[in-house]
């Protein structure tokens, strides 16, 4: 049996402190369903320690004081201290929520010090002040940190959402209260390590591992000045509607269901393995997923037997197996929520070409097969809701109309492709759809640029200068004009 990883304090303002509380959040492999992790569950109580202690770090503490230089030099400490430390940062995510270990270490924590670097650049590029010439007279325009920032992330790439939101925080000069999901709390713990370590002053980070209780209780403390939230569209309405109540600011990255078109005369060869890994990746359990693949009527047969033949090719097993392509769900309840839809499909009339139920030999851990659907309408409910796993939809179109009609016909806007005979004919269809990010030709995800989405998911955007923006506020100042000769 493996040790189980105990901690007992919790990292409020910068210094390690015994909970309020009695409650432990434990963490559960969801590999082995065995304990591998414990940690004290933070209070309310909690929670006005670290938002009191981010207040007076930023009322009256040196943080927002620096120069962006000075806050440069410690943001880039706290980046090298999470490449020193990446690996074992990727096996702790691996341990928690079941995600392959290659994609653990590509996606999850070297993603996450990419985040700080392409921050950092865009904060080391970027004047705290700059003059302009007005109607009436001379304008100095300043940017200004937005104040203490909650920043709630989830547990499925848990560091790189958070370095979505720290990151540029830290830069800007606010300080900040994460409550990381009680999933993942342990890698939160490392980075705290780091961050310590880089010398951030007393209150700038707080970290409040605890349950949607506490976490309602941050978002809507009314000395809290911004939220920062990746989740499903339900919570990220409710915190929506709690920071209403204090005019909070908030970011909100929520769900997805993209499409991937592909067009007539896409080379199916290049596009399939992309296709794979964009709806597969962490076990299709990401907001980005494409679940939806939209085939031409033309090539329909042969697209769905390529696709079906690769999808069962895909090895499920022990996440900490480098060929491991799909790990386990994260809990016994978001697999059943993966069958369910599955069952749902079916009465809805779509096709199983594979997949759909346990793999067999694997009994413990909480595995599903990745699951594939033809002949799916995409007024079925497995076609708009979204189901966080590795189950994935083929829908038929007639026509290249007919498909960004399907694209766009989703409450979500997220992320999505499109493979065409050539780049220009892909960049006409990605003007079209009503999605955040896109991808012609490949699939990517850049942490250079800005992400976020569409309709329900969410408001704001994270990463490059827009991202950054979002934890300032600009302040004009009106210059007396020059006396006249």
């Amino acid at each position: 049996m493996t040790d189980i990883l105990e901690r007992r304090t919790l990292f409020i303002g910068g210094r390690w402190v015994e909970p309020a509380g009695r409650d432990t959040i434990e963490v559960v492999s969801p590999a082995t369903e065995q304990v591998v992790g414990r940690v004290p569950h933070a209070a309310p109580e909690d929670v006005d320690r670290a938002v009191a202690a981010a207040r007076e770090a930023f009322d009256h503490g040196p943080w927002p004081r620096m120069t962006p230089a000075e806050r440069i030099e410690i943001v880039t400490r706290i980046k090298d201290g999470l490449l020193d430390r990446h690996q074992e940062l990727a096996e702790l995510i691996t341990l928690q929520n079941g995600s392959p270990i290659t994609f653990s270490v590509r996606a999850q924590a070297l993603s996450a010090v990419a985040a700080f670097g392409t921050t950092l650049a865009v904060a080391a590029g970027l004047p705290a002040e700059e003059e302009r010439t007005g109607l009436t007279g001379p304008l100095l325009i300043r940017r200004e940190p937005v104040g203490v920032v909650a920043a709630v992330t989830p547990w499925n790439v848990p560091q790189l959402t958070i370095a979505g939101k720290l990151a540029p925080a830290l830069l800007a000069g606010c300080t900040v209260v994460l409550k990381p999901s009680p999933e993942t709390p342990l890698d939160a713990y490392l980075l705290a390590e780091v961050c310590e370590a880089a010398g951030l002053p007393e209150g700038v980070l707080s970290v409040l591992p605890a349950d949607r209780e506490t976490s309602a209780y941050l978002v809507a403390h009314p000395d809290v000045d911004k939220v920062a939230f990746t989740g499903s569209v339900g919570a990220g309405k409710q915190i929506m509607a709690a920071a209403a109540q204090n005019l909070t600011r908030v970011t909100l990255e929520l769900g997805g269901k993209s499409a991937a078109i592909l067009l007539e005369d896409a080379d199916l060869d290049a596009a399939l393995p992309n296709l794979v890994m964009g709806a597969f990746a962490n076990s299709g359990q990401a907001c980005v997923a494409l679940t939806r693949i939209l085939a031409p009527a033309s090539r329909y047969d042969e697209i769905a037997a390529k696709l079906t033949a690769a999808v069962s090719s895909l090895k499920v097993g022990d996440p900490s197996d480098p060929a491991t392509m799909i790990g386990p769900m994260v809990t016994e309840r978001q697999r059943q929520r993966n069958l369910d839809y599955i069952a749902i499909g079916q009465a809805e009339g779509a096709k199983l070409l594979t997949g759909g139920g346990i793999p067999e030999g694997l009994d413990t851990g909480w595995y599903l097969e990745p699951t594939l659907f033809g002949d799916v309408d995409n007024g079925m409910r497995i076609a708009q809701e979204e189901i966080f796993g590795p189950v994935i939809c083929l829908i038929r179109y007639e026509d290249e109309a007919d498909a960004v009609r399907i694209a766009n016909d989703s409450p979500y806007g997220l992320a999505g492709t499109v493979w065409a005979g050539t780049d220009e004919h892909g960049i006409e269809i990605a003007r079209q759809i009503r999605t955040g990010t896109y991808s012609v030709n490949c699939q990517r995800f850049d942490v250079a640029g800005p992400f976020g989405g569409f309709k329900n998911s969410g408001i704001g955007r994270e990463f490059g200068p827009e991202g950054f923006a979002a934890y300032q506020e600009t302040k004009t100042v009106h210059l007396p004009a020059p006396a006249r000769a």
